[in-house]
């Protein structure tokens, strides 16, 4: 069985593969949507626990977490703060 590196090497060898993947990389919206998704695990809640603190139910939240892995929905500014607060933090945006 491949480890992830040895799947992301091979994968990244395709230069197709290698173009789309720096370009996402590098991308802002890509960026704090993995940290978004990265949020709640490293918070210990459940899908269920944070639906509840946003208000929502459990299946709307992995549809939530489902379209950024997907990148097929972006979801509001306000979607998002309800999401990172439920998961005890605050969201802020800055232009520099």
């Amino acid at each position: 069985m491949l480890t992830h590196e040895e799947m992301k090497r091979i994968a990244l060898s395709n230069p197709k593969v290698k173009t789309e993947y720096d370009r996402l990389n590098v991308s802002d919206e890509f960026k704090l949507l993995d940290m978004v998704l990265a949020l709640r695990q490293t918070s210990g809640l459940t899908q269920e626990q944070v639906a509840d603190r946003m208000g929502t139910k459990a299946p709307a939240v992995a549809r939530l977490e489902s379209s950024l892995v997907s990148g097929k929905h972006s979801p509001t500014l306000a979607t998002l703060r309800k999401y990172v607060e439920a998961c005890g933090k605050k969201l802020e945006l800055r232009v520099v």
